[in-house]
């Protein structure tokens, strides 16, 4: 059975090294997105460091919407499907990076069963 393995972190080289050891350790295929947490959004709209036109602070959509704009995405998506058999190889490299992930700021990963995969190439084509 193929599975979905994510890595969430804000340590953005930290997370591109466990895109790269996933690779090497024969994961078909790592994608890895940029993206930004609620959490850290919200802080930096109730922070002072961000001047907000007034026409825009009037909804709180479109602030969120403005802030986003404004933001620096600082965190990193990792997916790989991959088989079953290869997971604990893969979160042993996220580990191996990352530290423990159950200590704060480590990130976080989770694996999510699938029941199709379309498209995934074999691990073990080139």
């Amino acid at each position: 059975m193929m599975k979905l393995i994510i890595l969430i972190t804000s340590d953005v080289e930290s997370g591109l090294e466990v895109a790269v050891r996933w690779q090497d350790a024969g994961a078909p295929g790592v994608t890895v997105l940029k993206s930004f947490g609620l959490y850290s959004l919200q802080r930096k709209m109730m922070g002072d460091s961000l001047e907000v036109p007034l026409h825009i602070a009037s909804s709180m959509t479109s602030m969120m919407a403005y802030v986003l704009r404004e933001m620096e995405l600082n965190n990193h998506v990792l997916l790989s499907v991959a088989p079953e058999e290869l997971v604990s190889t893969l979160l042993d490299e996220a580990r191996a990076v990352m530290g423990d992930l159950l200590d704060p700021d480590h990130g976080v990963a989770f694996v999510v069963p699938l029941d199709e995969a379309i498209g995934v190439r074999s691990p073990d084509s080139s």
